[in-house]
């Protein structure tokens, strides 16, 4: 058995007869019990810090669907379970024309159009602003400044649809009753 304390010596007879002796009394049954006890709390705080650092600028895909006439592409942080969906235009009549920005998100990740299946699981650049959320980064991304604003303003009025519709009615109500007041009034 060799030394490996680094001098390049060999263990002596009698060490490692002894070594062999320690080792077969370790040799115990283990009891049936026994989750995580060979592993000190310590060690498993610093190696999830660590993989929690090493992973925080990453999405991971979860979900590729079709929603109307767009493609969703859900993904998730590695450590947590809050989602973010990027949309591209979905492929139609037969051509893939109209949804270049979806193609190369797809040859960005590495992914085949033809092997769509394998986005799922990809990991995905991205950063996390608080006021703003999860932004996959601009090499994944192929829109332009004038798309991406187009698209936040319809991702925007797609996410709060039923407060924008709510506030028509009322703004129109209120409308209505300051029509009326005028007219009678």
């Amino acid at each position: 058995m060799g030394d490996r304390s680094g001098d390049g010596g060999e263990a002596t007879a009698a060490e490692s007869a002894g070594a062999t002796a320690d080792a077969a009394g370790d040799a115990d049954p283990l009891p049936d019990d026994l989750d995580d006890a060979g592993v000190d709390d310590e060690v498993k705080r610093r190696l999830r810090e660590a993989y929690l650092n090493d992973e925080e600028n990453a999405l991971i895909v979860t979900r590729v669907r079709s929603v109307g006439d767009r493609v969703a592409v859900e993904m998730r942080p590695p450590h947590g379970d809050a989602t973010h969906t990027e949309r591209f235009d979905a492929p139609r009549d037969g051509s893939l024309r109209e949804s270049e920005a979806f193609l190369e998100f797809l040859e960005a990740v590495g992914v085949s159009p033809l092997d769509v299946g394998e986005l799922v699981g990809a990991r995905v650049p991205a950063t996390y602003d608080p006021e703003t959320g999860w932004e996959v980064d601009a090499a994944y991304r192929a829109e332009s400044n004038g798309a991406r604003r187009l698209a936040a303003a319809r991702d925007w009025l797609w996410t709060y649809r039923t407060w924008l519709l709510a506030a028509l009615l009322v703004g129109g109500e209120l409308v209505f009753v300051a029509l009326i007041i005028l007219v009678y009034g």
